[in-house]
């Protein structure tokens, strides 16, 4: 194809490029531009032009300072926030890989001109971060929402780590069936929500941790299951992803602890003043080491007061580390 009938291209690509609402041309330099590219074109057809990409929707503005026209492009699918947004949910995404990281990093910045795409760049500190060392994950994820959309079983194998390092197959590589029903991301972690065909229940897995998943021609299993299945209150629940029994149970704790119970819980709790400096609230929780952590590590100003079982829980557990740290 010849240069000129490419015009229109390339001057979608100086304007995303090259301009914003910070950094604006002149005509004379947009037709150097196109000059440079063997591109040929006078001032007149140039202003034709800019109406019609304004038609096709690239909102083109001209501003008059001074003597000189400047032209920019204002408006753009994502702005500036957006992309720094987007930027930092990506490099603090452990299950994305450092590798990954960088390449998808590097489209967003082709949304941005190309001095909004250094100040991306400049936020860019993933080598630090403890990253996942599987890339596959980042494809394991899409094969995942295609079974759920497609309303059938999958197959995998589950792993572990080991002392000296090695990804190691759980129950000797056997394969696992689940019904998978919805996808969690808790603590910058993937965790898949489904009914287990052996066990008929309901459990979650690390989608880090699973390996060689298989989309197959089988329906799902578990629908009565999940009727009432609440994925946020499941998700609340849970102290990293650690199961345990549930239970509805009472936290009484000084007023100053609030916000730490609700930014765990959410503001659908139940929340009731005492005497001026307590509340106590309740909460339903899976009953693990994690959950009784979590109370034994904010100290004082909080502790469970009911029920009785729970309470039990949380003077075995501190005995315990009590007799530990002996």
């Amino acid at each position: 194809m010849a240069k000129g009938k490419m015009k229109m291209l390339y001057l979608v690509q100086i304007f995303t490029q090259e301009t914003d609402d910070e950094h604006m041309l002149t005509l004379q330099e947009i037709i150097a531009r196109l000059n440079a590219m063997d591109i040929k074109v006078d001032r007149k057809t140039l202003y034709a032009d800019f109406e019609e990409l304004r038609q096709f929707g690239l909102d083109i503005i001209s501003e008059q300072r001074a003597k000189n026209t400047y032209y920019y492009l204002g408006v753009r699918e994502f702005e500036l926030p957006e992309l720094k947004l987007l930027v930092d949910c990506v490099q603090s995404a452990r299950f994305i890989t450092t590798r990954k990281s960088r390449e998808l990093i590097s489209k967003l910045e082709k949304l941005a001109s190309r001095y909004q795409a250094a100040q991306l760049n400049r936020q860019v500190f993933i080598s630090g971060r403890v990253k996942a060392m599987n890339e596959s994950i980042y494809y394991n994820i899409d094969k995942l929402h295609s079974a759920i959309n497609s309303d059938v079983q999958i197959s995998f194998q589950y792993a572990q780590w080991t002392l000296d390092k090695q990804f190691e197959l759980r129950r000797g590589g056997a394969w696992y069936t689940v019904s998978p029903w919805a996808l969690i991301w808790d603590n910058e972690k993937y965790y898949l929500v489904g009914h287990d065909a052996g066990s008929g229940i309901i459990k979650h897995y690390r989608v880090d941790k699973m390996l060689r998943i298989l989309i197959t021609d089988q329906p799902r299993l578990g629908q009565n299951s999940f009727k009432a299945f609440d994925t946020a209150r499941y998700a609340k629940s849970m102290f990293g992803m650690f199961t345990g029994e549930e239970a509805t149970v009472t936290l009484e704790a000084e007023n100053h602890m609030v916000g730490v119970v609700i930014d765990r819980f959410g503001k659908d709790i139940s929340i009731t003043p005492m005497d001026g400096s307590r509340f106590r609230a309740t909460v339903e929780v899976a009953i693990s080491p994690q959950f009784i952590g979590w109370v034994v590590g904010l100290g004082r100003s909080i502790r469970v007061v009911a029920p009785d079982s729970v309470v039990e829980r949380m003077r075995d557990e501190i005995h315990r580390l009590s007799e530990q740290y002996m």
